[in-house]
């Protein structure tokens, strides 16, 4: 099991301070990235190296499809596939996410330039965990409750007094993330990885 806590990210922000503005992490058990992509309906499939490479045609994507598509990027870790969005949003959604979890398991967290971010832990189709991870305190889900200690130990503050602290939030979601899937994500595998990326429409409601 995973002991990762917030210090061990630390190098997000400090390595790819641009991405940590405004991004979109999703992890999935189970398809290869391609396979991911093509479930998406993803088009104008490319192959990139490393997630600085990501960020131009994500930026692109949304000028020319005025933003009715998102630009994405999946690479393989183990049994997982691990799509990155710069500016991103597809992972946060329930229309993506319940489909996806379907047999399987998911978790998200993002992120955007307004601070505004998200946490979520599918399994099944069914949104076990969600809430912002600057306000940990505040949850919902099926099982709100039932990870505190992993949610804890991971570097979150879930004390509802207004001493709590709202360090390290962000890195906090990477660790909690490594910890319900077993994925570590480095700066060296982003930085090597090969990600197959495409343009993803919008989800239906």
């Amino acid at each position: 099991m995973s002991e990762a806590t917030a210090h061990d990210y630390l190098w997000f922000g400090r390595h790819f301070p641009f991405l940590a503005e405004a991004y979109c992490v999703t992890l999935v058990r189970g398809p290869a990235p391609d396979a991911l992509l093509k479930r998406l309906g993803a088009t104008e499939l490319r192959r990139v190296t490393g997630v600085d490479d990501l960020t131009e045609p994500a930026y692109e994507a949304w000028d020319t499809h005025d933003g009715d598509r998102l630009f994405a990027g999946v690479t393989g870790v183990g049994e997982w596939a691990v799509m990155i969005e710069p500016n991103g949003y597809l992972g946060i959604s329930d229309e993506f996410l319940v489909p996806l979890s379907r047999g399987t398991t998911a978790v998200s967290h993002f992120r955007n330039v307004n601070a505004v971010d998200h946490f979520n832990w599918y399994e099944d189709g069914e949104r076990r965990l969600h809430f912002e991870p600057l306000f940990a305190h505040s949850r919902d889900g099926s099982d709100p409750d039932g990870s505190l200690d992993t949610m804890r130990a991971a570097g979150f503050d879930l004390s509802e007094d207004d001493e709590r602290s709202y360090e390290l939030h962000t890195e906090a979601a990477f660790a909690l993330a490594e910890r319900l899937t077993g994925v570590r994500l480095t700066r060296e595998l982003l930085d090597a990885s090969e990600f197959v990326c495409g343009a993803v429409p919008l989800p239906t409601p």
